[in-house]
């Protein structure tokens, strides 16, 4: 008796596994929607629209940016959890939705572990470390050394408490020794308008917002906080060879389905991804937009996922970081 329906639950699991394999290969075979959990116009909406039409095109079937703003990505994301898992709502996330929410937000309308499937890593979005052009520092070491020799008195900006650029930050602080004070404003653009005003010190953002200043002199760069340079910026040193070993603190924007999606279905999505991201014209796309594309398997963005939440969650922990 076991033995017979031993037999069956193979053969059960079999023929699921083939109707699987099928399905992926018909699919897709009508529109997919692509949520964005922020307004249109930021390094996601942008990262999130450049592959949607790359992948309308290999497709033959729209894939539609649907953008869903609200409480840093959260409202996009429960609207994603909720959707049927079939292959026709994906979700682009980033660091902050993925492994800085988690820790940052005691309840979330979603379980941050069990409610999406990682597809791919599309893109890194390195931060650069930027001060207004009169701060006599010109390496990374110049302004430890400033920064020091005043604890307390160096001001950074942010784009809020707990963004990318926040912690950052206090990971450099962490790595540094240092003692700076955070002023956080509510945008990234406020932030840096500030900085070029000279009301606070310093500020971490992304590449993606800060070349046209840099080029234009209002803002002068220190070091990107990437393991490599940025080819957006190729004269400015990293972090970690400029005299701040091992430091390395960036953005990056993924794929994510709800969780049960056929995994068939996630392997062709990252496969597709891949290859519309090893084009040399999208690729030149996104190091002009400041970012560096890259392509990954699920199990690797999963890792990713994984080991930025526990890194920022300590980080959270141990500086106290709490939303007002």
């Amino acid at each position: 008796m076991n033995t017979h329906w031993g037999r069956r639950l193979m053969l059960a699991g079999f023929v699921a596994l083939c109707c699987a394999s099928a399905h992926a290969q018909g699919w897709p075979q009508q529109a997919v929607t692509m949520i964005v959990p922020f307004p249109p116009g930021g390094g996601t909406d942008t990262g999130a629209r450049l592959v949607a039409q790359k992948l309308s095109e290999k497709w033959g079937q729209q894939v539609i940016v649907d953008n869903k703003p609200g409480a840093a990505g959260i409202v996009g994301l429960e609207v994603a959890s909720k959707a049927k898992p079939d292959g026709y709502t994906i979700v682009m996330g980033n660091i902050g939705t993925q492994a800085i929410n988690p820790s940052l937000y005691k309840k979330l309308p979603y379980n941050a572990d069990t409610a999406f499937t990682p597809i791919t890593l599309v893109a890194e979005l390195p931060l650069v470390l930027v001060v207004n052009p009169a701060t006599e520092a010109k390496t990374t070491t110049d302004l430890i050394q400033l920064a020091k020799a005043k604890p307390g008195d160096f001001t950074y900006s942010t784009s809020g408490t707990g963004s990318s650029m926040h912690l950052a930050a206090a990971l450099f602080e962490n790595q540094a020794g240092l003692k700076l004070t955070h002023v956080p404003y509510k945008g990234g653009g406020p932030a840096i308008q500030d900085l070029i005003g000279g009301h606070v010190r310093l500020s971490f953002a992304t590449v993606l917002e800060t070349s046209g200043q840099i080029k234009a002199g209002k803002l002068k760069p220190i070091a990107v906080t990437s393991d490599k340079r940025s080819p957006a910026l190729p004269e400015v040193p990293t972090a970690s060879e400029s005299g701040l070993t091992g430091y390395n603190s960036i953005s990056w924007i993924g794929l994510l389905a709800p969780a049960g999606t056929p995994q068939p279905i996630v392997d062709r999505i990252a496969a597709d991804v891949h290859a519309v991201l090893a084009e040399p014209a999208t690729r030149q796309q996104f190091v002009d937009q400041g970012a560096i594309p890259v392509g990954s398997t699920p199990a690797e963005f999963k890792a990713l996922i994984d080991t930025d939440r526990a890194r920022y969650g300590k980080i959270i922990a141990e500086k106290d970081i709490k939303l007002e």
